[in-house]
């Protein structure tokens, strides 16, 4: 184990200290343990058969995405984040690296077999383990510590996204999004502070810092559109008036010759959708789930309604916690992606920066696949408007 990297100095690295307090080593250990066992459970087909996804721009090959897990562990938390740090497995970095692997080439990479990446990812998992049960855990590798869990947990949500995109049967039973009241929320308007606050714990380059922000009074949804909800849209004709349509969002439609949600048919009288390789009777009072930005919109559009920004979710979530239902679905926001004022990347510079250029929505909340101790008030996800395969749904707010 002497061979195991101290994070080195870098110009511009943030004051890790300000990402205090950070879980205990016993904490960290237990959690990682969790987030293997899962990616190892939600893979576990690969151990018995060679079954290869086609190539889609929403989903990577998953034996590709099995050993990059490892990889990104092994090089922040064991390398160091640094290259000249040699891994335990040779070639990882041509391999793995997704910075420098463009995701149309990881299909054709001559990568180990299942059992060799296994391999890998076992003996990254074990020495992970030693050093936190072994080493201080210092404010960086403490950092370090959380940033490879928390990939690990958003790896092993995306495996969900994948298997449902693809009709793959889920080795896991995920609860069923329940039903809450309806009712407005009303907020009078004021200055809030949006973002994470330095001494809050450990938050992504995207959340810092925070700053203030004024908001006009309104009126927002203690809870997240149903399936009853979006049906009357979908039966009322949404989906063919076109004036309910932004111009890219009736593209889309066009293009995908969408009628209702991606995953929903029409039998008879009754509506089903599809949950990963299951077809199961729509549940009237769930959260809608898997609509993209333009459906989100559109439905707006026809309610009278319109989707909140993410300062007003922040404020809401916040404020009004103990009315404020969440993490049931991802929820769209009206805002696009963008840094915060003064925004410096931290280590894993290709967590936010290269997305800000982009056409990103803003996601809050979490879904009922995201782990609990990644959900905060202020953690923004982000996808381009027509993503649907993750399990999103969205709140309205009155005009």
């Amino acid at each position: 184990m002497d061979n195991i990297a101290e994070p080195p100095s870098r110009a511009g690295w943030p004051d890790f200290s300000l990402y205090r307090p950070h879980p205990a080593a016993t904490c960290l250990r237990d959690w990682l343990g969790e987030a293997h066992d899962l990616t190892r459970l939600l893979t576990q087909f690969l151990e018995t058969e060679n079954r290869v996804v086609p190539m889609l721009q929403i989903v990577n090959p998953p034996l590709w995405e099995l050993g990059h897990i490892a990889w990104f562990q092994e090089f922040w938390l064991q390398r160091g984040g640094d290259f000249a740090a040699p891994s335990i497995l040779s070639h990882s970095d041509g391999w793995y690296d997704s910075t420098r692997v463009a995701h149309d080439t990881r299909w054709s990479l001559a990568l180990p077999d299942a059992q060799a990446t296994r391999a890998y990812a076992e003996a990254v998992r074990e020495r992970t383990l030693s050093l936190l049960e072994r080493d201080a855990l210092t404010d960086a590798r403490a950092y370090f510590a959380q940033l490879v869990l928390f990939h690990q947990d958003m790896h092993n949500e995306a495996f969900c996204y994948m298997w449902q995109t693809l009709g793959y049967p889920m080795p896991v039973t995920w609860p069923e999004p329940g039903a809450s009241l309806a009712a407005d929320i009303e907020i009078p308007a004021g200055t809030i502070s949006l973002g994470a606050r330095p001494g809050s714990g450990f938050v992504f380059d995207n959340e810092k810092w925070a700053h203030e922000a004024r908001l006009a009074a309104f009126a927002i949804a203690r809870r997240v559109v149903s399936n009853a909800e979006y049906r009357s849209f979908v039966e009322g004709g949404g989906y063919a008036r076109r004036a309910l349509w932004s111009d890219a969002g009736w593209a889309m439609r066009e293009r995908l010759a969408l009628a209702h949600p991606r995953y929903w048919r029409r039998d008879a009288d009754a509506w089903s959708v599809r949950r990963f390789d299951r077809w199961v009777p729509l549940a009237a009072q769930a959260p809608v789930m898997h609509v993209s930005w333009h459906e989100a919109e559109a439905y707006c559009r026809w309610a009278g309604r319109r989707l909140p920004s993410e300062a007003e979710w922040e404020c809401a979530a916040t404020a009004y916690a103990d009315r404020f239902d969440c993490g049931r679905v991802w929820e769209w926001t009206s805002s696009r992606f963008a840094p915060y004022p003064g925004f410096a990347a931290d280590p894993y510079k290709e967590y936010s920066a290269p997305w800000f250029a982009e056409e990103h929505r803003v996601l809050r909340g979490g879904s009922f696949a995201t782990p609990p101790r990644l959900l905060r008030t202020t953690w923004r996800n982000f996808y381009v408007p027509e993503r649907a395969d993750p399990f999103c749904g969205f709140r309205t707010c009155a005009i």
